[in-house]
């Protein structure tokens, strides 16, 4: 099995920490291997980019050099949306544009960095896991199965856009696709649940504008939650951090500022595939989640 430079990025450090608990225990369950990144920084999600662009595409960049140069690896493991886009967008702009190359190799010489050579490739956890396992190796795995939990996959915008930056998707049966991504899916089915026709999987949740407009948020995020119930789902499932927490601040918000209630639960597919794997809930830190899922996973049987 392929070992990979594991990426956490910024969120995993802070309001992601449950996302990063749940990927290193399912990782150790499922006797894959993943190093730490040494030295990595910020991918430069947010604001550098109003700074200069190439600025985004150096800091991404420095961080799979390191990777390659310093560490021996060929694959960058980044379970965060945001920073998977922005690596997968410097690997993209370098090998298409000469100048982008040249500008980033340039800059890393100046601050004493690893130089990105072109030679390591970024992928995301859901893909690592299809890549090794896929859903016979996850089913051949489980020692508790979710019970047909119903489920609405939610993968966020910046899973599959824009779509160039993610040449590898797209390319016909076991390729991932950017119109109606199924990885997810296919993990946690093979896991024992079931997934709703969910028509929002890659719908914005408004994670961008949370500080600077908080009702265009929550109304984002409520038509993400109040889809998912009109599917019949019980559990949105997210792979993305910021995703995650927009989801679950915003349902409250909904609630307290606007009187909408909705039930539905909010997991990391981390999480889920931990359960079914007989992983505890403390070890997959579903007791640091906002939204409060114990007593239906008690009583779903699943922990």
């Amino acid at each position: 099995m392929a070992k990979v430079a594991y990426y956490p990025g910024c969120a995993l450090e802070g309001s992601g920490g449950p996302y990063d608990r749940s990927t290193r225990a399912l990782v150790k369950a499922l006797d894959l291997e993943m190093t730490n990144l040494a030295d990595w920084n910020c991918c430069g999600a947010m604001e550098v980019k109003n700074i200069h662009p190439m600025l985004q595409t150096y800091m991404s960049a420095r961080n799979m050099a390191i990777a390659s140069e310093k560490m021996g690896f060929d694959t960058v493991m980044a379970p965060c949306n945001g920073c998977y886009h922005n690596l997968k967008k410097a690997e993209y702009e370098c090998a298409t544009s000469p100048e982008a190359m040249r500008t980033v190799q340039d800059l890393a010489q100046k601050a004493g960095d690893p130089v990105y050579k072109g030679d390591v490739r970024t992928i995301h956890l859901l893909e690592w896991l299809m890549e090794e396992l896929g859903p016979e190796g996850i089913k051949q795995r489980i020692s508790k199965s979710l019970n047909g939990m119903k489920i609405a996959n939610y993968y966020g915008c910046m899973y599959t856009r824009p779509r160039q930056i993610f040449p590898e998707k797209d390319q016909g049966p076991g390729s991932e696709s950017t119109h109606k991504p199924h990885f997810m899916d296919d993990l946690l089915a093979a896991a024992g649940a079931v997934n709703v026709d969910f028509p929002l999987k890659t719908a914005c949740c408004g994670g961008a504008h949370t500080l600077s407009d908080a009702d265009t948020s929550t109304q984002l995020v409520l038509n993400l939650l109040q889809a998912a119930e009109e599917a019949g789902a019980e559990v949105i499932a997210t792979e993305c951090p910021t995703c995650h927490s927009g989801l679950e601040m915003h349902q409250i918000r909904a609630e307290t500022q606007f009187g909408i209630k909705t039930r539905v639960k909010i997991l990391y597919f981390t999480q889920l595939l931990g359960l079914a794997l007989g992983l505890s809930a403390r070890k997959l830190a579903i007791h640091e989640n906002v939204s409060d899922s114990l007593d239906f996973l008690h009583d779903k049987g699943v922990i």
